[in-house]
């Protein structure tokens, strides 16, 4: 693709997130490509339609974050669940998993999806296994509930859902 096509793509998908976020998932075409500073026919021939838009979105999301999440080494594994988790905020999740449950899920979703499932679920158990995440708790709650922090809008590693979820998942010495 050549480097204007990328960066007119970059734009469009860039513009479709903020417009999504906060209008929701019906900002009519024209105005995502009127934001872009594109013509409509330009976003067109990126994206045929409205579903292959919010696909691109979510898709990229997940990408992002599996990604991020293969890459991160910390000290520890709670460290690395924190960094993970700051990540998820700077990400469209809540956009992008509000746009999936509109959407019929498509194969390459529900693959990344398990990546990313895969890779959280490694990040919980050794933290469990070193002691610096509660082993009470079983490794797909604590999904669910890290599902909960990152997948909402308006979510930040620093709000009070987020640290008093993080504070209550952390292992306490002498506590079990």
């Amino acid at each position: 693709m050549r480097a204007d096509a990328v960066r007119n793509r970059e734009r469009i998908v860039t513009q479709a997130v903020r417009l999504f976020a906060e209008r929701g998932p019906d900002v009519p075409m024209c105005e995502i490509a009127d934001a872009a500073g594109l013509g409509v026919g330009t976003l067109y021939r990126h994206f045929p339609d409205r579903r292959s838009l919010a696909l691109d979105i979510g898709l990229g999301a997940l990408r992002n974050l599996a990604d991020f999440a293969r890459a991160t080494r910390e000290d520890s594994a709670w460290a690395e669940l924190v960094t993970i988790i700051r990540h998820c905020a700077t990400l469209p999740l809540a956009l992008a998993k509000s746009l999936a449950e509109l959407l019929p899920e498509e194969e390459a979703q529900a693959e990344l999806e398990q990546t990313v499932d895969s890779l959280l679920a490694d990040v919980v158990v050794r933290a469990q296994g070193e002691g610096t995440l509660r082993a009470d708790i079983p490794v797909a709650e604590v999904q669910r509930l890290l599902s909960t922090i990152i997948c909402r809008p308006g979510a930040r590693p620093d709000d009070y859902l987020t640290v008093v979820m993080l504070d209550g998942l952390r292992a306490r010495p002498g506590s079990g």
